[in-house]
């Protein structure tokens, strides 16, 4: 592995505000969607899969779970007629298949919102 290949697993891993929870996202899967605005917000992808990783620091216990984003926005916009997700995401902000944490609270807002997870 080369330097420029190396991801810091800090940059990967978001807690939550009290420091009992490591997150971790996995792209599964993109949409075919194309941006129209590269030469404004670069080369991006529109998420559709991701696994969740949460692991409980006190008890060391691992939960995953598989969640289709795409179906989430649209069950929030039949409920709540408003989408808080972004689920474009910059080819720079994907390392070796997961998404950086700068990324996630954007990404899971809606699936906060509707309790499919509680952090």
């Amino acid at each position: 592995m080369s330097f420029e290949d190396f991801v810091d697993e800090r940059s990967l891993v978001s807690r939550d505000a009290l420091g009992t929870k490591e997150i971790k996202l996995k792209l599964l899967e993109v949409e075919d969607d194309t941006s129209d605005h590269i030469w404004r917000f670069g080369v991006r992808v529109k998420v559709k899969k991701i696994l969740i990783t949460i692991k409980h620091i006190n008890t060391q216990q691992i939960e995953e779970g598989e969640c289709d984003l795409h179906d989430i926005e649209k069950e929030m916009k039949e409920k709540r007629h408003y989408s808080s997700t972004n689920r474009w995401v910059p080819t720079t902000d994907i390392k070796n298949g997961y998404i950086i944490n700068s990324r996630h609270a954007s990404l899971l807002a809606d699936a906060v919102a509707l309790d499919y997870i509680t952090i």
